[in-house]
Parts: C-alpha cells; structure tokens; sequence
C-alpha cells in the first residue's frame, strides 16, 4: 500500500472480528512506531500492550465506558515522558514528548492499516485510572489507547475540511 492510499483509507473502526492478532504482527508494528519524528531523538515514549480481556474491560471502564476499548483484540497504550525530554528541552520538553508520543500513535495507525488493521486512537480516557489498571509508573503520561483488530466494519469518509480556511499563507 502506498502512503497516499494508507492516509485516504484509513478510518476509525470501532467494531472488530473475533480474531487474534499474531504477537510478531504486534511487534513489527511497534517497530513501525519507533521510526516516528523524536526531539532530539530521545524517543520520549513507551507503549504498554494489552491483550487480557479482564485488563481490557478496566481499561474501557477508565475511557468512560466506551466498547470498542473493552472489545478491541490488542490495546497499545502509549505514553509521553516529559522526564527524558525535560533534562535535555527543560519545560519546553514538556511539550515535546507529548508530541513525540503522537507521532508514534500516528505510525502505529498507518501500519496497522498497511497491515489490514483497523485501528481506533481513543483519547479520552480518566489519566490516573489507566495509570493505576496498568501499574504505569508516576513518570509517564498516557496519552493515547489504540485499539487493534481485525475490521468489521467499513466506516464511510468523513467530510473533509475547506482548505481555503484552513490553510495560511504567509507572505
């Protein structure tokens, strides 16, 4: 699949087959994850995969009860650390590991569409409560659950947004 093709077909899905993801299909698309933009290349980021139904549920319960959370094959959760960006950014490095971490949840996106995945970037979710289901050291901040699995649904593009207002151009 090319770029252009992954970005344009990719949708949130919500609703998934009752299939298993292979671990090795998990890991290469962490790997995926890890050629992802970093400042300064610090990789301020972790991920905590979950495959535990009774671990799924919690977590669900901890994004205010959305489904697709509990009913997801895989769940990557993934998690800025403004520590390791701090020491070498100071308060700036806040900010960048908040935006390293995105970068990875957007490859992970894009490579579980290339592997015929669907996905789902669930950010709302209770911070402390997946912080205490996950044992998530106090260093890290979640920012992101990624549900996985095989789609079972085909949601239709949203509109798109009018580029006229929303691009800028500076003269």
């Amino acid at each position: 699949m090319n770029l252009k093709d992954a970005l344009q077909s990719r949708r949130s899905i919500r609703k998934y087959k009752d299939r298993s993801i292979e671990q090795d299909v998990v890991e290469s698309i962490l790997e995926m994850a890890e050629t992802a933009p970093s400042a300064g290349n610090l990789r301020a980021r972790e991920y905590f995969v979950v495959t535990r139904p009774e671990i799924k549920t919690m977590l669900s319960m901890a994004a205010y009860g959305q489904e697709h959370v509990a009913k997801a094959p895989v769940l990557i959760v993934v998690c800025a650390d403004p520590m390791k960006s701090e020491r070498r950014y100071g308060d700036r490095g806040h900010l960048y590991c908040i935006q390293d971490a995105a970068s990875a949840a957007t490859c992970i996106l894009l490579s579980a569409q290339n592997t015929g995945l669907g996905s789902c970037w669930t950010g709302a979710f209770d911070d402390e409560a997946v912080k205490d289901v996950l044992a998530i050291p106090e260093r890290l901040i979640p920012t992101a659950i990624i549900t996985l699995g095989w789609p079972d649904e085909k949601p239709t593009p949203p509109s798109g947004q009018d580029m006229a207002e929303a691009v800028h151009w500076v003269k």
